[in-house]
């Protein structure tokens, strides 16, 4: 590439962000906020589930945030968000009305393609539901394209469960199977008492035919792909994502390097075949 190629627009339009609108916004949580953003000029995002967003609040720096729902939905896109910075907290005093930049979508996303005709379980723990959300929303909007779907949700308590009304909407549907636990449960609670790995007791899967969907926290993973290869399916067919260590999202910082492996572009959705051959672990 020549200097002045190098200094076209073009090539540095990959940190110049698209504006959009917060059409709505709620809190989930005492830590997560929920918001749906409209993209300057109606057109869509154009995401592959599992890619994310780099978030810019201006004046103060930007983030990346998970894309939490389905390119089916084309008139906007929809992110959770926990307050964990400065960036996030600003964007926690936010409503409805007010703007932002964003770049992306970014990253591999999930091979949807390579799925259809197959069962698919998906594992889901604590902020791991934001990025799954957008996977299974496509997979249930899609339903004919695969098989047997079931849906494991693990959080540490009740007050942290997100999304309610998806997860009371995926319970009642016939064509999915639904199972969701909490660490430390209160009084009210009448489900599954337990980390996410005692819901696999409830599970039957063909391993010949079934993708295994792992998103959660770091200490998840282990355990969570310990059990889907207790089921025999296949580590090419495990897959997780790496979402955590990511920061400029076209990689340029190194952030979340791994090796030789760059998160940001190369992932963050990783095969456990993929993941055995990172010089560092999860």
């Amino acid at each position: 590439m020549t200097v002045k190629e190098k200094n076209t627009p073009q090539a540095g339009s990959i940190f110049q962000p698209t504006i959009g609108k917060i059409v709505a916004a709620k809190m989930l949580t005492a830590k997560e906020k929920y918001f749906r953003v409209v993209l300057e000029g109606g057109k869509p995002l154009g995401q592959k589930p599992g890619q994310f967003v780099e978030i810019s609040v201006f004046g103060a720096g930007e983030a990346p945030i998970s894309i939490c729902s389905s390119p089916t939905q084309e008139d906007s896109f929809e992110m959770c968000v926990r307050n964990v910075g400065s960036v996030t907290n600003l964007m926690h005093q936010m409503e409805a009305g007010a703007t932002l930049g964003m770049r992306g979508p970014y990253g591999n996303g999930f091979d949807m393609e390579a799925m259809k005709g197959h069962d698919v379980l998906f594992v889901a723990g604590g902020l791991g539901l934001a990025p799954a959300r957008g996977v299974i929303k496509y997979v249930l909007d899609k339903r004919r394209d695969y098989g047997d779907v079931t849906i494991l949700y693990g959080a540490r308590n009740p007050s942290e469960l997100l999304f309610k009304e998806d997860l009371s909407e995926w319970e009642a549907r016939p064509d999915c199977a639904f199972h969701i636990t909490v660490d430390r449960p209160d009084d009210a609670w009448k489900g599954n008492k337990g980390v996410i790995t005692t819901l696999f007791r409830h599970v039957k899967v063909d391993p010949s035919k079934t993708y295994a969907v792992i998103i959660g926290p770091p200490v998840m993973y282990k355990y969570a792909i310990l059990e889907a290869l207790s089921m025999g399916i296949p580590e090419s067919r495990i897959l997780c994502s790496l979402e955590r260590r990511m920061k400029c999202g076209v990689g340029k910082c190194g952030h979340c390097q791994i090796g030789n492996v760059y998160v940001c572009k190369e992932g963050p959705v990783f095969s456990y075949a993929q993941i055995k051959r990172l010089r560092e672990g999860i």
